[in-house]
């Protein structure tokens, strides 16, 4: 690997029709932040791709001056694999298109592109596949991690619903994947993507969501959340696929009363994907669990449901994770979880209990790379916060929590591992590891793409 000083980018300015920023040139700073403000990297060059073409120079360029090589497409990953120390940051946020093929139902995503960007394409057609719930995070970076989001249960995850990519390799060279070309490579990309190449774009089936659907919001105190907890179990056991329902605690909000602002408080959010007329009937009984403190349960868009959690994510906060999969919710797990909510820190955190299972479950744990098909839950503890005097503590009180809980694990997720958190990949992809290590050793022999939850060859 040179040194920065020995470095030379005149030859890869002329390759390149975006900008390419040095260190001391202005937009730099601003073009290396990242979602999750605990991440301070510094590249030695940030290469603003336009295209196809500028991403297959700034491979090259990396290859041949032995630098590590990041991926920054929505820049929200809370271990800031978007960025390297020392390497070439290929930026693709200016790759945002989106096309939407009504009649085939088909969609075509650039590699910058946000989940705003593609439901606001999509949603004109009232069509939609599965995305994230914060609509800033990355269309790619979410999809080739897997994808969970309020249509899994309904139509699988991100990644079962890409049916094309374009990716360039490690060679630098631009190559498809899809079932008729390289369907190895995009085996690979539901679900461990960015170890393979920079997906330049990609291409999903869609199907009719929206543009309105059933949704419900409903609050309840902590004193009630055990026994809050075991009802949504019963519930969310018995749902039809079509329903999505979270259960998060989370500081409450300025729209409750007082006594219940900036304290944990739980909220059940859920979302049915098919008749919105039928959905409120389905949605009804999260409201009677108990004494509420607010509830809202009604028809919305579908676009705007996708950024109900944008405010509680803002970029440039500080974000520690950690998250499991669950094989089940006993009552010794929920117990656990309401007493570390009784204690939330950091003014931004959630704990969140997401609902998997559905069309998740119907694909066979070897069909993808994406392997943990079978399990009905994940936790997360999405712990955030503002001042960085509160590092320790908080990330203290994350790990204490997750450690009490990781005896119920069922699998990691690999889009929801820490920077910390290498040591998980594995169990990230369980069985189907082997086969992901040949084929890294396929496409990326030199582990040149190793900024990311690397799958060494």
């Amino acid at each position: 690997m040179k040194k920065h000083s020995e470095l030379r980018f005149d030859g890869l300015k002329e390759r390149v029709r975006g900008r390419v920023l040095e260190r001391n040139d202005a937009g730099f700073d601003a073009a290396r932040s990242i979602w999750n403000g605990m991440i301070d990297k510094a590249p030695a060059v940030i290469v603003r791709c336009r295209g196809a073409a500028d991403v297959m120079a700034a491979v090259e360029f990396a290859r041949e001056s032995e630098l590590p090589v990041s991926i920054k497409g929505g820049g929200h990953n809370v271990a800031g694999k978007a960025i390297c120390d020392g390497g070439v940051m290929i930026d693709l946020s200016q790759m945002n298109q989106v096309t939407v093929d009504p009649v085939a139902r088909l969609a075509r995503a650039g590699g910058g592109a946000l989940w705003a960007d593609f439901d606001h394409e999509a949603q004109a057609f009232g069509l939609a596949c599965t995305g994230g719930v914060v609509s800033t995070t990355g269309v790619a970076g979410l999809t080739l991690g897997g994808g969970i989001g309020y249509l899994t249960r309904t139509y699988g995850l991100a990644c079962d619903n890409l049916i094309a990519a374009d990716v360039v390799t490690a060679g630098g060279t631009l190559v498809k994947a899809s079932e008729a070309e390289n369907p190895d490579l995009l085996w690979a990309l539901r679900g461990a993507g960015s170890n393979f190449g920079v997906v330049t774009s990609l291409e999903f089936e869609l199907h009719e969501v929206g543009p309105l659907v059933a949704s419900a919001v409903c609050f309840y105190p902590m004193e009630a959340a055990a026994t809050v907890l075991r009802s949504y179990r019963d519930y969310a056991q018995a749902a039809p696929d079509e329903v999505a329902c979270y259960a998060m605690f989370v500081n409450g909000p300025s729209s409750l009363p007082p006594v219940y602002q900036n304290k944990p408080v739980l909220v059940l959010v859920a979302c049915y994907s098919r008749s919105s007329d039928d959905g409120l009937e389905v949605l009804a009984p999260l409201g009677g669990f108990g004494g509420t403190i607010a509830t809202t349960i009604g028809k919305m868009p579908y676009k705007l449901l996708q950024t109900s959690f944008d405010a509680g994510n803002p970029s440039g906060k500080r974000y520690y994770w950690k998250s499991q999969h669950l094989a089940g919710l006993p009552d010794e797990l929920l117990n656990a979880i309401v007493r570390y909510a009784s204690d939330l820190h950091g003014t931004l955190t959630i704990i969140g209990i997401e609902p998997l299972g559905g069309a998740l479950g119907r694909m066979a744990p070897s069909a993808t790379a994406f392997p943990h098909r079978n399990v009905p839950f994940s936790l997360g503890i999405w712990t955030g916060w503002e001042n960085p005097a509160e590092d320790a503590s908080n990330i203290a009180w994350t790990r204490s929590f997750f450690d009490a809980v990781k005896p119920f694990s069922a699998g990691a997720y690999v889009n929801y591992l820490a920077e910390d958190e290498d040591g998980r990949v594995e169990e990230a992809y369980g069985d189907n590891y082997p086969r992901l290590v040949e084929l890294k050793r396929k496409w990326d022999p030199g582990n040149l793409f190793r900024v990311n939850q690397n799958i060494a060859p």
